[in-house]
């Protein structure tokens, strides 16, 4: 694939003032747990509550002037993101949705007008009915993450992270079809190579690691995680993420849903910030000890719109029902 720096910053002209220069802090729990500075990159400060709505306006904004609709497959923040951007040119929006998706994340996307399908048990099936809505009703389809134009908006979030701490050493990206994790990883090693650039997945169902081990693009079950966000295939068809996160992501390592639960609680009490599992991850993976901070470090705190009955079960302590597991709580600092 021809994507560079060139793209992300024809991205960040086009969404300035809508979606960009998010906040960027330090967490002082952090940078004393690593020994180095550590900073948050805020994308759920977004008006949506998550850094999906960069690569949705990108390409929904490109889009012709007599296009009559979009339609996309999402597990919430993307939908919410094309949501907002199809109300903002006036124009239909249908977000397709398995049945694995939290019922918060679906009332959101209703709530900002746009109609909501819910079918499967998988991200896998969701798209699939986003492709045969797509032709049969003459919609736009805009993936989630493996569109040039979303990974090019996505991509503007590492922009803005080297240009307010070029001293950074490694940067830790949570990874799930690769939109982001591509589009950061090419905007943080076109500023300056030498920097460390980490997908972080949950442990169980994470589908870009499993493709990279594997050569090529492969399916996965999914199953309930507290990082809900990060579910999904690749797409067998994958055409650019996939390629773009082998060639450009260091690493990839996996984390648990208990260094999750432990991440989300550090999160909160330490730095007070409500977040999604999916945010918590490049944290869980410094403080399990799967990364080393050998420098400054940036994480992406990737949005807010989570269950608040299952965020105030963990910051309680209390157990959590995962469907096919209980993640075993315990009260933060015990």
């Amino acid at each position: 694939m021809d994507f560079s720096l060139a793209d992300i910053l024809a991205a960040r002209a086009a969404i300035r003032g809508h979606a960009d220069d998010t906040p960027f802090i330090p967490s002082p729990f952090m940078e004393a747990r690593t020994g180095h500075a550590f900073l948050l990159k805020l994308e759920n400060t977004q008006p949506i509550g998550a850094f999906k709505l960069r690569g949705a306006l990108n390409a929904v904004m490109s889009l012709p002037a007599d296009c009559a609709g979009v339609i996309c497959c999402s597990t919430g923040n993307h939908g919410r993101g094309v949501a907002y951007a199809a109300a903002q040119r006036g124009i239909r929006a249908v977000v397709c949705m398995s049945e694995l998706v939290p019922q918060a994340k679906v009332d959101g996307i209703r709530a900002l007008g746009a109609e909501v399908r819910i079918g499967g048990r998988s991200q896998d099936a969701a798209w699939a009915e986003s492709r045969r809505l797509a032709e049969a009703e003459a919609l736009v389809e805009i993936s989630p993450f493996d569109d040039p134009a979303v990974i090019a908006g996505q991509g503007t979030i590492g922009f803005e992270m080297m240009a307010a701490r070029p001293d950074l050493h490694t940067v830790l990206v949570p990874l799930s079809g690769g939109g982001l994790a591509a589009g950061v990883a090419v905007a943080v090693k076109s500023v300056n190579p030498r920097v460390r650039v980490v997908g972080v997945s949950m442990d169980r169902g994470a589908a870009m690691h499993a493709s990279i081990a594997a050569g090529r693009p492969v399916e996965i079950e999914e199953v309930p995680s507290l990082a809900d966000s990060l579910g999904g295939g690749i797409g067998l068809d994958n055409r650019y993420t996939f390629a773009l996160c082998r060639d450009h992501l260091d690493d990839i390592v996996l984390v648990s849903e208990e260094e999750v639960y432990h991440a989300m609680q550090v999160l909160y009490y330490e730095d007070r910030i409500v977040a999604e599992g999916a945010c918590v991850v490049g944290l869980a993976a410094i403080l399990s000890g799967k990364v080393a901070a050998g420098g400054a470090t940036g994480t992406i705190v990737t949005g807010r719109n989570l269950d608040m009955g299952v965020f105030t079960r963990i910051m309680c302590g209390e157990d959590v029902d995962l469907g096919d597991r209980i993640v075993k709580g315990r009260p933060y600092g015990a």
